[in-house]
């Protein structure tokens, strides 16, 4: 996950992808509260009067179980968070998940990955209540919320339903104060409690939602994004509109934010909307924050993207990925903007597997990239020292403006590359480094489940959403920097370290960055009509990095294709095999290809 506090509440109406659904999805598609309520109610009629809806943080349960009520008559409804340790003795527990130190981690940002699961968070005494409670009455009863899928209360149920929501609904449901978390009677401060969601309760629910469906549990799934448009499908017809959407490459809906250093080049060429004041992060895939739209007979049904990443497993993701990473989509995606802005992105770095394993209970180091699309006048990306002695000199003086708030010359230690359109630069962890203004950044990193940058100096800004200055961390980052990648070291193993693998008669694919710490490849694949490829059982990310609109197509079936249109990213599934990418406009075309390294 990324720390997404603040999505700007807008679904990109264009990033859906049309769908020709299987019959039976057609048919049993349910849409709308009432009409849920009432199919459930007949389910009841049959004999299933036991029934279990777990949810995503951010769905609004307690809503619908109102409506329930008024469709089920004598309908016991217990609201699953109840369940929960008492408030003082589950605060206590997550204590060491949510660590109090504001020298390490001033704005206490970060935390510790809770793996316990609901079992962890949950009072046996009141998971016996309920369990006898469900063996012994004759009254129908639905557990909703939170944990109601718990393992000790599975077994008991006749229907088992998941509530989803994507993540940029939910984070706006928290901000609007729609929901709490999970065991909470009192609202923590916004970023407190959104804190507390990374760590304990939206990892807890997508660990949850993995071991459902791992298990092949679910009976029926429940897309939750509104609770007056939700909509209800079988999980077996939910199989079946996930493999059909498998058959061909696809995109996710991004998650737009603004920030500090946002610029304007996306919000043109996207059309977002005029109230977004500018345009800093476009999150078109990080994997678990955004989300898959179909559209289904002119009906749109939306998931979280990670939903549709745990359900299909190895038929997206490849029997490579599949074993290295656990069933994690391991390579994220988003463009940094800082077009016609008013500054740099803040000067960074980020952890090793060591650190991040040890403070942050991580799945492993947080390595990036940057591609450069798109630039103006001067602009330039920060990487690497200056020379031996730059990192000391840095910190001296970085640690030094956290007390006095003054500016620093920080070009005198960080090097700058000069930024042109097409240029790759990798990032290992621990590397120094900063977007520069006037450009767009595609940026491509590692498999992290929260996202650790540690800003090591932001030219004393002002966080526009808490109007404090935006956080430093300057410890953290002193533990994992290093100060021997200097300029020299940029330039022969960060910039632009390629090679040409194959070439034609008016296309050739290129390796414009591979670096021994970086499990990913980074490469363009530059033609004038068409190229050819095969994922050969691994999963494709592609990007249109220059040219107006290109169609990748199935060499067996031209029925299976997508159209990318400038700077859009699609996935090109596991298992799509030999493709093509056809010039759909005029002048030569580069797409960028991300997938995982060749095993040597």
């Amino acid at each position: 996950m990324s720390f997404m506090f603040h999505p700007y509440p807008f679904a990109d109406p264009k990033a859906v992808n049309p769908v020709i659904p299987p019959v039976s999805v057609r048919s049993h598609l349910i849409t709308g509260p009432q009409k849920i309520a009432q199919s459930l109610a007949r389910e009841v009629g049959k004999g299933k009067r036991k029934i279990g809806l777990d949810a995503y943080p951010g769905v609004d349960t307690v809503s619908f179980s109102r409506i329930l009520q008024q469709s089920i008559p004598d309908l016991i409804v217990v609201d699953a968070r109840s369940l929960a340790l008492e408030e003082e003795e589950l605060n206590q527990k997550l204590l060491p998940f949510l660590p109090q130190d504001r020298e390490l981690d001033p704005v206490l940002l970060y935390g510790r990955r809770f793996e316990e699961g609901y079992p962890g968070l949950q009072s046996p005494e009141k998971i016996r209540n309920l369990q006898n409670l469900l063996q012994s009455t004759d009254h129908p009863v639905a557990v909703c919320g939170m944990g109601a899928l718990c393992p000790a209360l599975r077994d008991l149920y006749d229907l088992k339903i998941w509530m989803d929501i994507t993540p940029r609904q939910s984070t706006l449901n928290f901000k609007n104060g729609l929901c709490g978390n999970y065991g909470a009677s009192h609202a923590l401060p916004y970023s407190q409690l959104m804190r507390r969601n990374y760590y304990v309760d939206f990892e807890t629910a997508m660990n949850a939602r993995w071991d459902l469906i791992r298990q092949n549990a679910l009976d029926l799934y429940i897309s939750s994004e509104h609770i007056e448009s939700m909509q209800m499908l079988p999980y077996e017809d939910l199989l079946l509109l996930f493999r059909t959407i498998n058959q061909s490459p696809f995109r996710c809906r991004p998650v737009y934010l603004e920030g500090v250093w946002g610029g304007y080049y996306m919000h043109h060429l996207r059309h977002l909307p005029s109230g977004m004041r500018n345009c800093a992060w476009i999150f078109d895939l990080i994997p678990m924050e955004v989300s898959l739209a179909a559209v289904l007979d002119q009906t749109e049904f939306e998931v979280p993207f990670y939903t549709f990443v745990q359900v299909m497993g190895e038929e997206l993701l490849g029997r490579r990925a599949m074993k290295a990473f656990g069933g994690y989509f391991p390579i994220r995606f988003n463009y940094d903007d800082t077009w016609h802005s008013n500054g740099n992105m803040s000067v960074q770095c980020h952890p090793d597997e060591a650190y991040v394993v040890k403070h942050h209970s991580e799945l492993g180091r947080q390595d990036e990239s940057y591609y450069v699309c798109v630039t103006g006048q001067g602009a330039r990306t920060f990487l690497g020292f200056r020379e031996e002695g730059s990192c000391d000199a840095f910190f001296e003086e970085a640690e030094h403006a956290q007390e006095t708030h003054e500016l620093i010359d920080y070009e005198k230690y960080i090097h700058a590359v000069p930024s042109i359109p097409g240029t790759q630069l990798m990032i290992p962890a621990g590397t120094v480094h900063a977007s520069g203004k006037n450009q767009l950044i595609l940026e491509i990193g590692s498999l992290t489940v929260g996202s650790y940058t540690y800003k090591l100096y932001d030219y004393q800004r002002i966080d526009p959403q808490t109007g404090l200055p935006r956080p430093i961390h300057l410890r953290m980052g002193r533990a994992v920097i290093h100060p021997e990648r200097t300029a020299e070291y940029v330039q022969s193993q960060l910039v632009n370290h390629g090679r040409i693998l194959r070439k034609g008669e008016g296309f050739c694919e290129k390796v414009v960055g591979e670096h021994e710490l970086l499990y990913f490849s980074l490469r363009n694949l530059i033609f004038d009509h068409e190229i050819r490829d095969d994922t050969q059982g691994d999963f494709h990310v592609l990007a249109l990095v220059d040219g107006e609109r290109v169609r990748i197509e199935s060499l067996t079936d031209p029925n299976r294709h997508f159209d990318l249109d400038m700077l859009e990213i699609a996935v090109v599934p596991a298992t799509f095999g030999p493709y093509r990418i056809t010039n759909l406009s005029v002048g030569t075309v580069v797409v960028h290809k991300t997938l995982l390294k060749q095993e040597s």
